[in-house]
């Protein structure tokens, strides 16, 4: 009996003893996977992360565009303005258009340039050679050969009232006016919204369509300002191709 006493105060006494062994394991086993986490880099750290090397052929190919860009094109031209040209030029870096403006007889006048659609030699080879080959079939059709163009955007103000808006499409020594429309205020947009615009600009009386040629020419919408504006605009299309690549290799290096 005092053997069996003292065997059960014993294995009593060393209860506490596993308990403890056992808790201090089970605290181990829960504390390794936070220890693991600890050790492992977490995402999106302050270190410097290293770039991937596929970022570095981006740069490398960026690079090489921006020396032949810079060795072909006529980034750095000045491009000298005619004569006698009517208007003041607003060309803001980065942008896709220009501002001509200027004053008729108390008008207002505003023309938006937007970049050249352009026909290189080669396309006109090809269209050449396409022409050649279907000449039989289309000699009758009197088709011109595509050229390069730059659209604009003609406004005719007078003081507070409606404006006149032209679109056209200005070709080598030609100037084609596609729509014609009588825009109202900015404080009158509702009665914008349900205005009548007039029919196409080709269904207008010849009478009509001289008529307004030569208004927009009187306001400085010539072939001589339409020639110079093909090459300014071309220019600028480089020195802007220049310019956007320049801002792409500095996010790629960053």
């Amino acid at each position: 009996m005092a053997l069996l006493a003292a065997a059960r105060r014993a294995a009593t006494s060393s209860l506490p003893l596993l308990r403890a062994s056992t808790a201090s394991r089970g605290a181990a086993a829960l504390l390794r996977p936070l220890a693991a986490a600890a050790a492992r880099p977490m995402p999106f750290s302050s270190a410097t992360a290293v770039r991937p090397s596929s970022d570095d052929e981006l740069l490398r190919v960026i690079k090489s565009e921006i020396k032949f860009a810079e060795d072909c094109d006529d980034h750095d031209r000045v491009e000298e303005i005619p004569e006698n040209f009517p208007f003041k030029i607003t060309d803001k870096k980065g942008l896709n258009e220009i501002t001509l403006t200027r004053t008729y007889q108390g008008e207002k006048i505003e023309v938006l340039v937007s970049m050249p659609s352009l026909v290189t030699g080669d396309e006109a080879e090809h269209d050449q050679a396409k022409d050649d080959k279907e000449k039989d079939d289309d000699q009758e059709d009197g088709e011109k050969a595509p050229k390069s163009t730059i659209p604009l955007t003609v406004t005719v103000s007078k003081s507070d009232g409606p404006s006149l808006e032209f679109t056209c499409t200005a070709y080598p020594d030609e100037i084609m006016i596609d729509t014609l429309s009588v825009k109202q205020p900015a404080a009158n947009n509702d009665e914008e919204l349900i205005a009548y615009e007039g029919p196409d600009f080709n269904d207008l009386d010849e009478n009509l369509q001289r008529a307004f040629h030569k208004y927009l020419e009187l306001r400085g919408i010539t072939p001589l300002t339409t020639n110079f504006l093909h090459e300014y605009m071309i220019n600028k299309d480089s020195r802007e191709y220049l310019f956007w690549l320049n801002k792409l290799k500095d996010f790629v290096k960053q």
